[in-house]
């Protein structure tokens, strides 16, 4: 299938169609006869899922998990979908994550705030309710089995609030939704990756975004499965890069003047300034333009973030002061 990509130990990549293709990838990980399925994808990439499996010869009943890394609706929003589908899966999310996921209209509000209602609907389509009995909490430190393999569950805040990264302890690698940045494999220069912050509203904490990276650092994982977008090795050199980009940011962030669309606009031409100077530092090959086609909507996310953060970090300095 030209959707689907097998890496090792089991795990095949799943692009979602989320966009356009290479943006969001969902990962299923095949062993011994049962699978898990790793953030879903929108309600369009059911069929994408159901296919793969099949593919993989694995029956819908055979579906022990679906594990979400976060409830963000690129991550989440065929979650309800497809529990429909796995009749004896367990949905495993973040314990802020479990009201949305029962009653999902909260989380449709939050999504449409930010892209509109109509955008909103286009992209994700409508929301399916899970019943609370099939939601497992994902809490820091738990470990689950399936078929004798192991995952463990890491809170992960930074990018938000009710975020996990799942520690795959056969592969020795972590499924990071969002924690780890992305990393587009269009901007791959001779098989060598590069990577770049999430700095989406409405939950952006750089601290604890540093803590969580150097956590998983701590693994010494030999593989990152981004869901934008999949398998990067060579993970401490990434890792220093995410840090520096962080930090890089954030300075852009404190610089901006003002505040509205004015502020906006600034820090939408700071990060683009970063593009440009992390475009030579990498020796990416790919046309400045198509650089900017492909990195125009994590840039206005990220600038939008980087505007709520900036708004509670002021909120915070006045009421202490």
């Amino acid at each position: 299938m030209e959707f689907v990509t097998a890496h090792p130990d089991g795990i095949l990549a799943v692009d979602s169609g989320y966009a356009r293709a290479g943006i969001a990838a969902i990962h299923l990980v095949i062993h011994q006869g049962k699978a898990a399925v790793i953030d879903t994808g929108t309600n369009a990439s059911v069929p994408r899922v159901l296919s793969a499996l099949v593919a993989a010869g694995i029956a819908p009943e055979d579906v022990a998990w679906v594990m979400l890394t976060h409830i963000h609706l690129d991550h989440a929003g065929g979650a309800g979908s497809l529990m429909c589908a796995f009749p004896n899966a367990r949905l495993l999310v973040h314990p802020r994550g479990v009201r949305h996921m029962t009653d999902p209209q909260r989380l449709w509000d939050a999504t449409a705030t930010v892209y509109g209602a109509e955008k909103a609907f286009e992209l994700y389509g409508r929301l399916v309710p899970v019943a609370a009995e099939r939601i497992v909490e994902a809490v820091d430190g738990l470990e689950i089995e399936m078929s004798g393999r192991r995952f463990r569950m890491l809170d992960a805040p930074g990018h938000a609030r009710h975020h996990i990264c799942i520690w795959d302890d056969t592969a020795r690698a972590f499924f990071t939704g969002d924690a780890f940045g992305l990393s587009y494999r269009a901007l791959d220069v001779d098989h060598r990756a590069s990577i770049f912050p999430t700095t989406t509203p409405t939950q952006f904490a750089p601290e604890a975004m540093h803590a969580t990276i150097d956590r998983m650092l701590a693994f010494e994982p030999e593989a990152m499965y981004l869901t934008h977008f999949s398998r990067v090795t060579d993970v401490v050199r990434l890792g220093a890069d995410l840090h520096r980009l962080i930090d890089t940011h954030v300075a852009v962030a404190r610089a901006a003047r003002g505040d509205g669309v004015g502020r906006h606009v600034e820090i939408l031409a700071g990060l683009e300034q970063i593009v440009r100077e992390e475009a030579e530092r990498q020796a990416w090959t790919l046309p400045e333009e198509e650089v900017f086609e492909l990195l125009r909507m994590d840039l206005e996310l990220n600038a939008q973030g980087l505007g709520v953060w900036l708004d509670e970090l002021r909120a915070r300095d006045s009421a202490a002061a």
